[in-house]
């Protein structure tokens, strides 16, 4: 009950719970609004019907993969940034802030933070805001050890909104999830991942000769 409720059941000389009691439903209704009035009515008579979930709510979930050796591929640092949307459906939670964090060869660190311009649990929107921190890193052919994500400033998934748009391509991503999940689930998440992230075999023939990931383009 906040002042201005407290406010207004003082002025009627309402100013213990017991007061409350003894008044109709629709007294308070009248008063506080039907909503509120309801509900204090309620809880005035020792009745509560909010679901109460035993389990605490996770402050954040991290995913955090380390290299087997230092990394210089870009398209191996975004594939590590893949692996914090399963995690968030799982929970039953939207994460409305995304924070990166890099560890370099030479024990180093940097750090991102952003706020998402809305909450969301999907992994195409998390990886979107997770590769423009990634981007605004400016990374340069670094020697990376290990990459961190950490998602937070939760709220329950059914409190997510989400802005409609006339491309039906925005949608495509987010009507496969359910399926990727499943997959993953069984036979672990570098199962899948974009196509543009794929390692090429020139590439992998690069790194077992230890030359790196070749020059890079302009």
């Amino acid at each position: 009950m906040g002042a201005r409720t407290a406010t207004t059941l003082g002025e009627y000389g309402l100013h213990t719970v017991g007061d409350v009691a003894d008044i109709p439903q629709l007294t308070l209704q009248r008063l506080l609004g039907a909503r509120a009035g309801r509900a204090l009515h309620e809880r005035a008579q020792g009745r509560d019907t909010q679901v109460v979930n035993p389990t605490p709510t996770p402050a954040s979930i991290s995913s955090e993969h380390h290299f087997d050796r230092d990394e210089l591929d870009p398209a191996a640092h975004r594939r590590a940034l893949l692996a914090l949307g399963t995690r968030l459906r799982a929970s039953g939670q939207i994460a409305s802030g995304l924070t990166c964090t890099i560890h370099y060869s030479d024990r180093s660190s940097t750090r991102r933070s952003r706020v998402l311009s809305e909450a969301t649990q999907h992994t195409v929107l998390l990886a979107r805001a997770a590769y423009a921190v990634y981007e605004s890193l400016g990374l340069q052919r670094a020697r990376v050890r290990s990459i961190a994500l950490r998602a937070d400033a939760f709220r329950p998934a059914g409190a997510a909104t989400r802005q409609l748009t006339l491309d039906v391509s925005d949608d495509k991503p987010l009507a496969i999830e359910a399926v990727t999940d499943r997959a993953r689930a069984r036979y672990g998440h570098p199962v899948l991942y974009p196509a543009a992230l794929a390692a090429t075999p020139a590439l992998g023939r690069r790194r077992a000769a230890g030359q790196g990931p070749g020059p890079e383009k302009p």
